[in-house]
């Protein structure tokens, strides 16, 4: 029984890689294909997790390729952060292949394949979004503008090629021939560091204005020269951006913030002119000489924490780039109530604001407006604030943004020695260090004279 069992197993996964090979063959006339010995992968940077899933689809008689962005970082020999696998297995199946999965998302229906703590982004084969019929099933639809919001039609490897966005992302790798697959030029383009859209870009924009911030990202990312066609319309279809939906649009800009080339990145929005309103006036922000040395000091100490392999905080990261939206807000509050309460009214003033355009998370508002409320309490150096400031769970980011804020001149120098002295410094140096109290005195509050109870008065 056990050997018949093995000799099924057997011939199923045979039949799996003629079937396989066979796609290959099929494919050939559409697709370059590019041997190892040519495209000289280095297999080490590869996730094992991504070879795995491609191995579980083979081995259930479906093709399988590890896809775009990390075939073009393994073209261009740097390890790529995320692996996605792209098959002709529909959600549904892909989940029966695997224990550990499961099927997300409405506008793109995926599956999240997990491996220990690493997940890979499974893929159908997408058809066009206006295609019907047997070959291409699912469903889809678009709005007036052209935008896509839901795209599940399920095509062949040869329609999901033209479905890429750029040349350089529509690359396939299979890791078990070592082929690579390239129906657009992708790898010739990688090769040029040339940045070209698939089709005609303004309908490809249309469908999905996002894209104009992912070439701007790889742009900066990967030192790749967008292409003539591809950035001519880019200026004149900004609006686009105006519909897509803000968590959307967020997750996109964090991306392009936490590149590593953040400020790369900011002179490309700016050369595009995407930057007006993504953020709210952060065009008006970077044209004042203080706000733009304070920005630019924020992204350059970001890239250098992401280039060095550290983590960075995106509440740090948010929190700088609308501090000077905070500022502004401020000031007219300030002339209505106590400085405290004004600060914490032009805060929400910010983010209410800024909600409108790009839906920061709210675990990363909290966050931010933590370490904004903090600011003050800097240029308090007398009794025991500063030792409960020190105490405080988001000191450390607090006090990295005060130190920007020194460095940027929008604060004493010396405020920024003082608190670096201070935290280093031990208990009795701590004491000495401390300012003299120059506020106007509190006035202690008498505590009114407790009424006798009935029973006391009865008493009596």
């Amino acid at each position: 029984m056990i050997k018949k069992f093995l000799n099924k197993v057997f011939n199923k996964r045979q039949q799996a890689e003629i079937d396989i090979n066979q796609a290959e063959r099929d494919v050939v006339e559409t697709a370059k294909k590019i041997p190892a010995k040519k495209h000289k992968i280095n297999k080490s940077l590869i996730s094992s997790a991504a070879i795995k899933t491609c191995e579980g689809l083979h081995n259930a008689g479906f093709d399988a390729y590890i896809v775009g962005g990390a075939v073009r970082d393994l073209l261009l020999d740097s390890k790529p952060k995320d692996f996605d696998v792209a098959t002709n297995a529909e959600p549904e199946e892909v989940y029966k292949v695997f224990k550990r999965s499961r099927i997300i998302g409405k506008r793109f229906r995926l599956v999240h394949v997990m491996w220990g703590r690493e997940t890979i982004e499974v893929s159908t084969f997408r058809g066009h979004h206006e295609s019907k019929g047997d070959k291409n099933k699912g469903d889809a639809s678009v709005n007036d503008s052209g935008r896509i919001l839901r795209d599940n039609i399920f095509g062949s490897l040869e329609d999901d090629a033209v479905r890429r966005d750029f040349t350089a992302n529509a690359l396939y790798y299979n890791p078990k021939t070592e082929m690579v697959l390239d129906f657009h030029n992708g790898a010739a383009d990688v090769k040029k560091r040339i940045l070209r859209m698939i089709g005609d870009p303004v309908t490809r924009y249309q469908e999905d204005p996002i894209r104009m911030l992912r070439a701007v990202r790889l742009s900066a990312k990967l030192g790749l020269k967008i292409d003539k066609a591809t950035e001519a319309p880019i200026a004149k279809l900004a609006d686009l951006l105006h519909d897509v939906p803000p968590s959307r649009l967020f997750d996109e800009m964090l991306k392009l913030f936490l590149s590593g080339h953040a400020i790369e990145s900011i002179n490309i929005l700016r050369e595009q002119h995407l930057h007006h309103g993504l953020l709210p006036l952060l065009d008006v922000v970077l044209e004042q000489p203080l706000g733009e040395k304070f920005v630019m000091l924020a992204l350059k100490n970001t890239d250098d924490r992401i280039n060095a392999g550290k983590s960075s905080n995106p509440s740090f990261l948010f929190a700088t780039l609308l501090w000077h939206e905070v500022l502004k807000a401020w000031e007219p509050h300030k002339k209505q109530m106590p400085m405290i309460p004004a600060l914490y009214q032009a805060m929400d003033d910010v983010v209410k604001q800024q909600a409108k355009k790009l839906a920061i998370h709210n675990r990363f508002v909290s966050g931010m407006k933590e370490i904004w409320a903090m600011q003050p309490r800097f240029e308090q150096r007398s009794g025991k604030r500063p030792f409960g400031l020190l105490a405080h769970k988001r000191y450390r980011a607090a006090y990295d943004f005060m130190l920007l804020r020194c460095e940027s001149g929008e604060l004493p120098a010396d405020i920024g020695e003082w608190w670096t002295t201070f935290a280093d410094a031990k208990s009795e140096q701590r004491n000495a260090m401390l300012l003299p109290n120059t506020g106007p005195k509190k006035r202690r509050r008498r505590r009114p004279k407790k009424k006798p109870s009935n029973k006391e008065v009865s008493s009596v």
